[in-house]
Protein backbone atom coordinates (compact mmCIF):
# COMPACT_ATOMS: atom_id res chain seq x y z
CA UNK A 1 0.00 0.00 0.00
CA UNK A 2 1.11 3.55 -0.98
CA UNK A 3 1.65 6.06 2.24
CA UNK A 4 -1.00 8.41 2.84
CA UNK A 5 -1.75 10.80 5.37
CA UNK A 6 -5.20 10.76 7.46
CA UNK A 7 -7.45 13.19 9.15
CA UNK A 8 -10.78 12.66 11.04
CA UNK A 9 -13.44 14.98 10.33
CA UNK A 10 -16.71 16.11 12.92
CA UNK A 11 -18.83 17.97 10.94
CA UNK A 12 -19.83 17.82 6.98
CA UNK A 13 -18.13 21.30 6.21
CA UNK A 14 -14.86 20.23 7.35
CA UNK A 15 -15.24 17.27 5.65
CA UNK A 16 -15.70 18.94 1.86
CA UNK A 17 -13.78 21.16 2.61
CA UNK A 18 -10.39 18.80 4.15
CA UNK A 19 -11.40 16.68 0.66
CA UNK A 20 -10.41 19.78 -1.75
CA UNK A 21 -7.02 18.61 -1.30
CA UNK A 22 -4.89 17.26 -4.25
CA UNK A 23 -5.01 13.74 -3.85
CA UNK A 24 -8.10 13.43 -1.02
CA UNK A 25 -10.49 10.91 -0.84
CA UNK A 26 -13.40 10.20 1.64
CA UNK A 27 -12.96 7.25 3.25
CA UNK A 28 -16.01 5.63 5.78
CA UNK A 29 -16.10 2.02 6.45
CA UNK A 30 -13.33 1.19 3.94
CA UNK A 31 -14.95 -1.84 2.99
CA UNK A 32 -14.22 -1.53 -0.55
CA UNK A 33 -11.67 1.47 -0.76
CA UNK A 34 -8.72 -0.39 1.38
CA UNK A 35 -9.20 -3.38 -0.63
CA UNK A 36 -8.95 -1.08 -3.81
CA UNK A 37 -5.85 0.98 -2.13
CA UNK A 38 -4.07 -2.54 -1.31
CA UNK A 39 -4.48 -3.88 -4.83
CA UNK A 40 -3.10 -0.50 -6.16
CA UNK A 41 -5.83 0.31 -7.86
CA UNK A 42 -6.77 3.71 -5.83
CA UNK A 43 -3.89 5.99 -4.83
CA UNK A 44 -5.57 8.00 -2.73
CA UNK A 45 -2.23 10.63 -0.80
CA UNK A 46 -4.60 11.64 2.08
CA UNK A 47 -7.92 10.43 3.53
CA UNK A 48 -10.64 12.45 5.07
CA UNK A 49 -12.52 9.77 7.78
CA UNK A 50 -15.83 10.69 7.56
CA UNK A 51 -17.39 7.70 9.68
CA UNK A 52 -18.05 10.14 13.14
CA UNK A 53 -20.30 12.45 10.79
CA UNK A 54 -23.69 13.16 12.77
CA UNK A 55 -25.57 11.37 9.24
CA UNK A 56 -27.05 8.06 11.02
CA UNK A 57 -30.11 9.07 11.73
CA UNK A 58 -33.30 7.82 10.14
CA UNK A 59 -35.67 10.14 9.96
CA UNK A 60 -39.37 11.16 9.16
CA UNK A 61 -40.36 13.16 6.09
CA UNK A 62 -43.29 15.54 6.55
CA UNK A 63 -44.71 13.84 3.15
CA UNK A 64 -44.48 10.32 4.40
CA UNK A 65 -41.23 9.32 3.29
CA UNK A 66 -38.23 8.63 5.05
CA UNK A 67 -34.42 10.55 4.70
CA UNK A 68 -31.34 7.79 5.94
CA UNK A 69 -28.33 9.85 6.76
CA UNK A 70 -25.12 8.64 4.56
CA UNK A 71 -23.23 7.15 7.30
CA UNK A 72 -25.95 5.00 8.63
CA UNK A 73 -24.81 1.18 8.59
CA UNK A 74 -26.24 -0.89 5.91
CA UNK A 75 -27.55 -3.41 8.94
CA UNK A 76 -29.25 -0.61 10.78
CA UNK A 77 -31.17 0.44 7.89
CA UNK A 78 -31.85 -3.15 6.91
CA UNK A 79 -33.35 -3.85 10.52
CA UNK A 80 -35.04 -0.41 10.96
CA UNK A 81 -39.03 -1.28 11.11
CA UNK A 82 -40.09 1.62 9.00
CA UNK A 83 -38.05 0.22 6.23
CA UNK A 84 -39.15 -3.13 6.88
CA UNK A 85 -43.05 -2.50 7.12
CA UNK A 86 -43.18 0.41 4.34
CA UNK A 87 -40.04 -0.25 1.84
CA UNK A 88 -39.69 -3.82 1.93
CA UNK A 89 -37.78 -4.06 -0.95
CA UNK A 90 -34.89 -1.88 0.31
CA UNK A 91 -34.47 -4.14 3.44
CA UNK A 92 -34.63 -7.28 1.11
CA UNK A 93 -32.16 -5.70 -0.93
CA UNK A 94 -29.89 -4.60 1.44
CA UNK A 95 -30.05 -7.93 3.26
CA UNK A 96 -28.99 -9.64 -0.21
CA UNK A 97 -25.53 -7.99 -0.15
CA UNK A 98 -22.32 -8.62 1.35
CA UNK A 99 -22.07 -10.41 4.42
CA UNK A 100 -23.40 -9.44 7.98
CA UNK A 101 -19.64 -8.36 9.20
CA UNK A 102 -19.49 -5.87 6.67
CA UNK A 103 -23.28 -5.03 6.18
CA UNK A 104 -22.13 -3.57 10.16
CA UNK A 105 -19.02 -1.98 8.73
CA UNK A 106 -21.00 -0.45 5.53
CA UNK A 107 -22.40 3.12 5.34
CA UNK A 108 -25.38 3.87 2.86
CA UNK A 109 -23.19 6.47 1.04
CA UNK A 110 -20.31 4.08 0.32
CA UNK A 111 -22.78 1.24 -0.79
CA UNK A 112 -23.87 3.92 -3.36
CA UNK A 113 -20.29 4.61 -4.72
CA UNK A 114 -18.80 1.32 -4.34
CA UNK A 115 -16.33 -0.01 -7.88
CA UNK A 116 -17.39 -2.81 -9.65
CA UNK A 117 -16.06 -6.40 -9.28
CA UNK A 118 -15.22 -6.90 -12.91
CA UNK A 119 -12.13 -9.13 -12.49
CA UNK A 120 -10.12 -7.42 -15.35
CA UNK A 121 -10.59 -3.75 -12.97
CA UNK A 122 -9.09 -5.35 -10.20
CA UNK A 123 -6.13 -6.90 -12.35
CA UNK A 124 -3.34 -4.79 -13.02
CA UNK A 125 -1.59 -6.08 -15.63
CA UNK A 126 -5.18 -6.33 -18.00
CA UNK A 127 -6.55 -3.84 -20.25
CA UNK A 128 -9.12 -2.01 -18.09
CA UNK A 129 -10.74 1.81 -19.29
CA UNK A 130 -11.92 2.21 -16.13
CA UNK A 131 -8.70 1.78 -14.20
CA UNK A 132 -6.83 3.11 -16.91
CA UNK A 133 -8.66 5.38 -19.12
CA UNK A 134 -7.09 4.05 -22.74
CA UNK A 135 -6.14 0.95 -21.89
CA UNK A 136 -8.45 -1.10 -24.02
CA UNK A 137 -11.33 -3.55 -22.22
CA UNK A 138 -9.65 -6.82 -21.81
CA UNK A 139 -13.45 -8.07 -20.77
CA UNK A 140 -14.77 -7.35 -24.55
CA UNK A 141 -13.47 -10.64 -26.15
CA UNK A 142 -12.58 -11.54 -22.59
CA UNK A 143 -14.22 -14.06 -20.26
CA UNK A 144 -16.91 -12.06 -19.53
CA UNK A 145 -19.71 -14.41 -17.64
CA UNK A 146 -20.64 -11.49 -15.28
CA UNK A 147 -20.48 -8.70 -17.26
CA UNK A 148 -23.48 -6.43 -18.48
CA UNK A 149 -25.69 -6.98 -21.02
CA UNK A 150 -27.36 -3.29 -21.52
CA UNK A 151 -26.13 -0.29 -21.58
CA UNK A 152 -22.48 -1.00 -22.97
CA UNK A 153 -20.24 0.23 -24.57
CA UNK A 154 -16.68 -0.82 -26.85
CA UNK A 155 -14.69 0.98 -24.11
CA UNK A 156 -16.39 -0.91 -20.59
CA UNK A 157 -18.72 -3.59 -20.07
CA UNK A 158 -18.59 -3.53 -16.12
CA UNK A 159 -22.09 -3.92 -13.97
CA UNK A 160 -22.85 -1.88 -10.99
CA UNK A 161 -22.45 -4.24 -8.19
CA UNK A 162 -24.81 -2.27 -5.65
CA UNK A 163 -28.03 -4.27 -4.68
CA UNK A 164 -29.13 -1.14 -2.46
CA UNK A 165 -29.46 1.31 -5.54
CA UNK A 166 -31.20 -0.84 -7.75
CA UNK A 167 -34.17 -1.07 -5.18
CA UNK A 168 -33.51 2.53 -4.68
CA UNK A 169 -33.98 3.11 -8.39
CA UNK A 170 -37.43 1.27 -8.14
CA UNK A 171 -38.15 3.36 -4.75
CA UNK A 172 -37.55 6.36 -6.81
CA UNK A 173 -35.13 7.71 -3.82
CA UNK A 174 -32.84 10.88 -4.53
CA UNK A 175 -29.43 11.33 -3.07
CA UNK A 176 -28.74 14.16 -1.02
CA UNK A 177 -25.01 16.26 -1.72
CA UNK A 178 -22.76 18.77 -0.60
CA UNK A 179 -20.43 20.38 -2.24
CA UNK A 180 -17.01 22.36 -1.23
CA UNK A 181 -18.74 25.74 -1.07
CA UNK A 182 -21.68 24.23 0.71
CA UNK A 183 -24.14 24.17 -1.30
CA UNK A 184 -26.92 21.29 -1.43
CA UNK A 185 -28.37 19.43 -4.76
CA UNK A 186 -31.02 16.20 -4.77
CA UNK A 187 -30.11 13.82 -7.67
CA UNK A 188 -32.23 11.06 -8.80
CA UNK A 189 -30.42 7.75 -8.36
CA UNK A 190 -31.27 6.71 -11.90
CA UNK A 191 -29.66 10.04 -12.65
CA UNK A 192 -26.91 9.77 -10.69
CA UNK A 193 -25.09 6.73 -12.26
CA UNK A 194 -23.59 7.27 -15.71
CA UNK A 195 -23.75 5.21 -18.62
CA UNK A 196 -19.66 4.13 -19.73
CA UNK A 197 -19.79 5.41 -23.26
CA UNK A 198 -16.61 6.59 -23.73
CA UNK A 199 -15.50 7.47 -20.34
CA UNK A 200 -16.01 4.31 -18.15
CA UNK A 201 -14.34 5.93 -15.76
CA UNK A 202 -16.52 8.53 -14.85
CA UNK A 203 -19.14 6.84 -13.37
CA UNK A 204 -21.68 9.23 -11.50
CA UNK A 205 -22.27 12.56 -11.34
CA UNK A 206 -20.35 14.08 -8.33
CA UNK A 207 -18.95 16.90 -8.51
CA UNK A 208 -14.93 17.03 -7.06
CA UNK A 209 -15.41 17.44 -3.51
CA UNK A 210 -18.93 16.84 -3.41
CA UNK A 211 -20.19 14.25 -0.67
CA UNK A 212 -23.21 12.09 0.24
CA UNK A 213 -25.03 13.15 2.86
CA UNK A 214 -28.34 11.23 2.56
CA UNK A 215 -30.98 9.31 0.80
CA UNK A 216 -34.37 10.53 0.43
CA UNK A 217 -37.33 8.00 -0.03
CA UNK A 218 -40.53 9.61 -1.53
CA UNK A 219 -43.74 8.31 0.16
CA UNK A 220 -44.16 3.93 0.15
CA UNK A 221 -45.34 3.75 -3.24
CA UNK A 222 -49.26 1.86 -3.71
CA UNK A 223 -48.91 -2.16 -3.97
CA UNK A 224 -46.32 -4.67 -3.03
CA UNK A 225 -42.46 -4.99 -3.05
CA UNK A 226 -40.08 -7.56 -4.01
CA UNK A 227 -36.28 -7.86 -4.58
CA UNK A 228 -35.31 -10.98 -6.37
CA UNK A 229 -31.22 -11.74 -6.28
CA UNK A 230 -29.95 -15.04 -8.59
CA UNK A 231 -26.40 -15.55 -7.24
CA UNK A 232 -23.83 -18.34 -8.51
CA UNK A 233 -24.15 -19.51 -4.74
CA UNK A 234 -26.39 -18.44 -1.75
CA UNK A 235 -24.31 -17.02 0.72
CA UNK A 236 -22.40 -13.35 0.52
CA UNK A 237 -21.92 -13.05 -3.94
CA UNK A 238 -22.82 -10.46 -5.96
CA UNK A 239 -25.62 -10.70 -8.58
CA UNK A 240 -25.64 -12.18 -12.05
CA UNK A 241 -29.39 -10.84 -12.19
CA UNK A 242 -31.44 -8.99 -10.10
CA UNK A 243 -35.05 -7.50 -9.92
CA UNK A 244 -36.90 -4.95 -7.98
CA UNK A 245 -40.42 -4.51 -8.58
CA UNK A 246 -43.32 -2.23 -7.04
CA UNK A 247 -46.68 -3.70 -8.69
CA UNK A 248 -50.00 -2.26 -7.50
CA UNK A 249 -52.75 -4.84 -8.85
CA UNK A 250 -55.74 -6.47 -8.00
CA UNK A 251 -56.50 -9.85 -9.12
CA UNK A 252 -56.74 -9.37 -12.32
CA UNK A 253 -55.18 -6.59 -13.63
CA UNK A 254 -52.05 -4.18 -13.15
CA UNK A 255 -52.32 -0.57 -11.90
CA UNK A 256 -48.98 0.84 -11.48
CA UNK A 257 -45.81 -1.15 -12.07
CA UNK A 258 -41.98 -0.10 -11.71
CA UNK A 259 -39.33 -2.68 -12.48
CA UNK A 260 -35.25 -2.08 -12.11
CA UNK A 261 -32.41 -4.78 -12.64
CA UNK A 262 -28.94 -5.05 -11.33
CA UNK A 263 -25.72 -7.32 -12.83
CA UNK A 264 -27.09 -6.31 -16.30
CA UNK A 265 -26.20 -2.67 -16.57
CA UNK A 266 -23.33 0.15 -15.81
CA UNK A 267 -25.52 1.43 -13.34
CA UNK A 268 -29.47 0.29 -11.74
CA UNK A 269 -31.48 -0.23 -14.73
CA UNK A 270 -35.01 0.86 -14.72
CA UNK A 271 -36.98 -0.52 -17.05
CA UNK A 272 -39.52 2.17 -18.60
CA UNK A 273 -40.35 -0.45 -21.45
CA UNK A 274 -41.41 -3.31 -19.44
CA UNK A 275 -43.43 -0.92 -16.92
CA UNK A 276 -45.25 0.44 -19.68
CA UNK A 277 -46.21 -3.11 -21.04
CA UNK A 278 -47.40 -3.84 -17.59
CA UNK A 279 -49.39 -0.44 -16.81
CA UNK A 280 -53.31 -1.87 -17.56
CA UNK A 281 -52.76 -5.60 -18.44
CA UNK A 282 -53.96 -8.15 -17.12
CA UNK A 283 -52.30 -9.82 -14.28
CA UNK A 284 -50.75 -13.35 -15.88
CA UNK A 285 -47.89 -15.11 -17.47
CA UNK A 286 -48.21 -13.85 -20.68
CA UNK A 287 -48.21 -10.38 -19.76
CA UNK A 288 -45.21 -10.59 -17.29
CA UNK A 289 -43.43 -12.31 -20.26
CA UNK A 290 -43.95 -9.81 -23.19
CA UNK A 291 -42.97 -6.96 -20.73
CA UNK A 292 -40.01 -8.70 -20.06
CA UNK A 293 -39.29 -9.21 -23.63
CA UNK A 294 -39.71 -5.57 -23.81
CA UNK A 295 -37.32 -4.95 -21.02
CA UNK A 296 -34.43 -6.60 -22.86
CA UNK A 297 -35.39 -6.11 -26.44
CA UNK A 298 -31.93 -4.32 -26.74
CA UNK A 299 -29.90 -7.05 -24.70
CA UNK A 300 -26.81 -7.96 -26.38
CA UNK A 301 -24.72 -10.78 -24.87
CA UNK A 302 -20.70 -10.89 -25.12
CA UNK A 303 -20.49 -14.59 -25.53
CA UNK A 304 -19.97 -16.34 -22.21
CA UNK A 305 -22.53 -13.91 -21.08
CA UNK A 306 -25.51 -14.64 -23.43
CA UNK A 307 -27.32 -16.73 -20.83
CA UNK A 308 -27.62 -13.62 -19.18
CA UNK A 309 -30.68 -12.21 -21.53
CA UNK A 310 -32.80 -15.07 -20.52
CA UNK A 311 -32.20 -15.29 -17.15
CA UNK A 312 -33.15 -11.52 -16.47
CA UNK A 313 -36.46 -12.38 -18.03
CA UNK A 314 -37.04 -14.81 -16.11
CA UNK A 315 -36.05 -13.38 -13.32
CA UNK A 316 -38.34 -10.50 -13.78
CA UNK A 317 -41.36 -12.73 -14.82
CA UNK A 318 -41.18 -14.65 -11.38
CA UNK A 319 -40.77 -11.32 -9.68
CA UNK A 320 -43.53 -9.82 -10.72
CA UNK A 321 -45.68 -13.41 -10.63
CA UNK A 322 -44.85 -12.78 -6.75
CA UNK A 323 -45.57 -9.12 -6.03
CA UNK A 324 -49.09 -9.25 -8.25
CA UNK A 325 -50.29 -12.83 -6.32
CA UNK A 326 -49.93 -11.17 -3.04
CA UNK A 327 -51.62 -7.92 -3.96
Amino acid sequence: MRPFTYERVTDAQAAVAAVSRRGAKFISGGTNLLDLMKLDIERPTHLVDISRLPLRDIEELPDGGLRIGAQAANSDVAADSRVRTRYPVLSQALLSGASGQLRNKASIGGNLLQRTRCPYFYDTAAGCNKRDPGSGCSAVGGFNRIHAILGVSDSCIATHPSDMAVALAALEARIELLDADQSVRSVAVTDFYRLPGDTPHIETELRPGEMITGVVLPPPPPGRQHYRKVRDRASYEFALVSVAAVVSADQETIGEARVAFGGVAHKPWRSVEAEAALAGRPATMATYRAAAEAALRDAVGQGDNDFKIELAKRTMCRTLAHVAQAS
